[in-house]
């Protein structure tokens, strides 16, 4: 793959679009996966062959292409999707990663996995059924999500008689809804994935519709999130003093750029210290080299002998994100374990764990309205509310809309490690009003 890089773009032969499907139980989710990679010649024959003989197991005449993707025994049985199944597949035009996630409810927080890295989201819906909470619900996800791109596949048109009327009523509804929540941009497609009318081929049931199919609107949808477009960003993950005969004097900070441009010569901040100095070399395998972007690991080498060590954050000294100790974010809560106030946790944000405290839950969002529960004191497995937490040490945070990868961060529980919310900084959702996060007094009994 070749790369070039010309006023901090990019570009790459063959390009990745990461993509998720959600959907409501029941809507054909896996089948539209399946039926993709069928369909474009991605599966083995051994696969498919251990798929005909689950069918068969089952009672069923001809292939569940569903069964291609409900990898775990009780998706099988049940046939129904419960884990994040993750496909990697490819075409001539592109290359994609794939999350297939739950419809039901008690599984939000795994759709909250699954579109976390996502480009685009398919929300699936049953012609039939028309929009449903849970069609909202997923759309609410992708908005808080900031995913940029969001496909409507209608569904079982083939038991709606492929009814033009049906579909406009059911892109018209949803579109309103998720450009009320900021998405911007949403593609309506009507398809039959058992059929096949509309996922690889053009259906010869719809001449109504003449827009792309739902692999070609795949293949040719612009990624339009450059990573070296944004901010530039370095979490620190190693400081390498190997201070051998060879390099006696030689201090570098090694890690992975999430976002940006860096380039020798640049003055560049240190947070959380504030202190500023300047790029004297990078080392990219091996090499020195002059410029560097994200995604690359690379070892930055300072002017300056500063007190750096793992979680510190390098960026531009004209372009640093702010310094806080008070976070307010939406969190998607994933534990079984409930969320308190008062409840001391983790927060681990890029390379960076520090202690902390949620201050206060000022509202629970309820996704099928959009409504909001004020005050909940606690937030239960999968639910999405806004949280104030304080932390020991300040942190480098960006908001969430300006960068999914230094707006983000986990709440983690200090006795076991176990993992309890998705935080995402800053407002909710792009285009509405952001919610107003009611400010918590000073409490002198805090001991940071």
């Amino acid at each position: 793959m070749t790369t070039h890089l010309e006023s901090g773009a990019q570009v790459s032969a063959t390009t990745l679009l990461r993509f998720a499907t959600a959907g409501s139980v029941d809507d054909g989710k896996s089948t539209l996966v399946g039926r993709l990679l069928h369909d474009s010649k991605s599966v083995l024959t051994d696969q498919l062959e251990a798929v005909e003989q689950a069918s068969l197991n089952r009672g069923q005449e001809a292939p569940d292409l569903a069964l291609l993707t409900d990898g775990l025994r009780a998706e099988r049985e049940q046939g129904i999707t419960i884990d994040v199944a993750y496909r990697y597949f490819a075409t001539a035009r592109r290359r994609f990663i794939l999350a297939d996630t739950p419809g039901h409810v008690q599984y939000t927080r795994n759709m909250v996995t699954g579109a976390s890295t996502a480009e685009l989201a398919v929300v699936l819906v049953d012609a039939r059924n028309g929009v449903v909470e849970q069609t909202r619900r997923h759309a609410a996800v992708a908005a808080l999500l900031r995913v940029p791109h969001v496909v409507l596949a209608v569904n079982k048109m083939d038991l709606v008689d492929y009814a033009e009327p049906v579909f406009a009523a059911i892109a018209e509804e949803f579109t309103a809804y998720a450009a009320s929540l900021g998405v911007p941009e949403i593609t309506a497609i009507p398809i039959s994935a058992l059929a096949g009318d509309n996922v690889v081929e053009p259906s010869a049931h719809m001449d109504w519709y003449g827009g792309p199919t739902v692999l070609e609107h795949l293949e040719t949808v612009p990624v339009s999130h450059d990573l070296t477009a944004c901010h530039a960003r370095f979490p620190v993950q190693y400081v390498i003093r190997p201070q051998s005969a060879e390099h006696p004097d030689y201090r570098g900070y090694a890690g992975q750029i999430a976002a940006g441009v860096f380039r020798v010569g640049e003055s560049v901040s240190v947070l959380p210290s504030g202190r500023t100095t300047t790029i004297t070399g990078i080392d990219a395998l091996g090499e020195s080299v002059d410029i560097a972007w994200a995604p690359q690991s690379v070892t930055l080498r300072l002017a300056d002998d500063i007190d750096i060590s793992r979680g510190d954050l390098i960026a531009p000294a004209d372009d640093a994100p702010p310094v806080t100790q008070d976070v307010e974010a939406t969190v998607c809560h994933v534990a079984d374990q409930p969320l308190s106030v008062g409840q001391r946790v983790l927060l681990k944000h890029t390379t960076r764990t520090v202690k902390a405290i949620v201050k206060d839950i000022p509202s629970r969002l309820t996704l099928d309205d959009l409504s909001q529960h004020p005050a909940p004191g606690q937030l239960v497995a999968n639910d999405i509310g806004r949280v104030v937490v304080r932390t020991a040490e300040p942190l480098a945070l960006d908001p969430y809309e300006d960068s999914r990868r230094t707006g983000s961060f986990l709440l983690i529980d200090p006795a076991d490690g176990t993992t309890l919310s998705a935080g995402m900084a800053g407002a909710a959702f792009a285009g509405a009003a952001a919610e107003a996060v009611v400010a918590a007094d000073d409490d002198a009994e805090w001991d940071f």
